[in-house]
């Protein structure tokens, strides 16, 4: 059966993820400039960052279990309607402060406050998609539907920055206008598009489900997710300052190194998971064990890199790998537990993702300081290590 079938509202879930992941990644193209113009150190912005990924963190798995009980589309509006309100807050005040700079005080609260808020509420889009993912396909054609969420989110990755920097270029404060234009065109595909709620599979009696990182089902999954996103934040925020040293590029052609590098994530990712769309049936565990060897071959060779074209080279081999990984864990989640427990344990996942997004960069910048090779070769090591644990996984009963 075609997936449009199986999983109603797929092409508003695949739309959403692609303008809230633009939005998301828009903000991290202007972040700096903005700090820059406010007066704000460097660090202001990484905190912002940080304590989006921490709320994150805190909040995916209580906006899985949420959308167990009141039902996946309430929680998206619900989620996509403050993710608006909070950007067009952030917009409106970056926009008045770039005309009349107030305290520095101010504009760091404003920054991290609104761009912490935006990480707990976007928090609840992952995984409440994967949970619809989850109770509308059967288990083994799971990992199909996942990879084109996950191909909306590598296209938002690419187009996102690629737009803001260049409508920045124009008027800097009409960047954040227009994307938080983009989530408000979520919520209106999202409230026309999906289906109600009502009547839930997952509104029955009995206990309320409770998984937690330590459950067994979940193991694989979460040494899955973790593993990627320590590897992909790692290879993020090291690899403009390993451009400039390793390739002895100015800061403005290491910025541009790095911005290439990342295009090729983009479209490595995008590559791999319309494979992943397009052979159904290949198990998610055999997915993540092919993908993670292959990224991990792909980031540890980033130590030998001595010209541009390597670097590009290096990091569209990792990101092919990872575009194999990504749509499996969920998959593979979501296939290792039963109905009543989707949306708990989609959110479970989602928060040892938002972990690896606050662990990620700290490791990778304290490890770049003692020795540039040391990021990429700890991450080969950690891919290696999810690779063998894939192949040696044995699948429990599907839900």
């Amino acid at each position: 059966m075609h997936e449009r079938s199986v999983v109603p509202g797929l092409p508003a879930l695949v739309f959403a993820a692609l303008t809230g992941t633009m939005a998301m990644m828009a903000f991290v193209a202007v972040v700096g400039p903005v700090v820059r113009l406010l007066g704000l150190a460097e660090w202001h912005a990484g905190l912002s960052v940080t304590a989006a990924g921490v709320l994150w963190m805190l909040s995916a798995r209580r906006w899985g279990s949420l959308s167990d009980r009141i039902g996946r589309k309430r929680v998206l509006l619900i989620a996509l309607a403050a993710y608006v309100l909070i950007y067009v807050a952030m917009a409106i005040f970056v926009d008045a402060a770039l005309a009349r700079p107030p305290a520095l005080w101010v504009s760091v609260l404003v920054l991290v406050g609104t761009r912490a808020l935006v990480g707990l509420f976007y928090a609840a889009v992952p995984p409440t998609a994967a949970a619809l993912v989850a109770d509308g396909a059967a288990p083994g054609q799971r990992a199909s539907a996942m990879a084109k969420l996950g191909t909306a989110n590598a296209l938002g990755m690419v187009v996102g920055p690629a737009a803001a920097g260049w409508i920045a270029f124009h008027q800097l404060s009409l960047t954040l206008y227009i994307a938080a234009f983009l989530p408000l065109l979520s919520l209106a595909a999202i409230a026309w598009r999906l289906p109600p709620d009502a009547p839930l599979r997952t509104a029955t009696p009995g206990p309320r489900a409770r998984l937690g990182w330590t459950d067994a089902r979940l193991r694989l999954p979460i040494l899955a997710v973790f593993a990627a996103m320590v590897s992909v934040t790692i290879a993020q925020v090291t690899v403009g300052f390993f451009a400039i040293d390793r390739l002895h590029l100015s800061p403005a052609d290491g910025a541009r190194a790095a911005g290439l590098a990342l295009t090729a994530v983009g479209v490595g990712l995008i590559l791999a998971q319309v494979l992943v769309m397009k052979l159904v049936g290949v198990p998610p565990r055999r997915w993540i064990a092919l993908g993670a060897l292959i990224s991990g071959i792909g980031f540890a060779s980033v130590a030998l890199v001595d010209a541009r074209w390597e670097l590009l080279l290096a990091y569209a081999v990792a990101a092919f790998g990872m575009g194999f990984v990504f749509p499996s864990f969920q998959a593979l989640a979501a296939d290792s537990v039963q109905a009543h427990e989707q949306g708990a344990a989609a959110g479970t996942v989602a928060s040892v993702q938002g972990l690896g997004m606050v662990i990620g960069p700290m490791l990778g910048t304290l490890l770049y300081q003692w020795r540039p090779s040391a990021p990429y070769l700890l991450v080969g090591a950690l891919l290696l290590v999810l690779s063998v644990a894939a192949a040696r996984h044995r699948a429990g009963a599907p839900a």
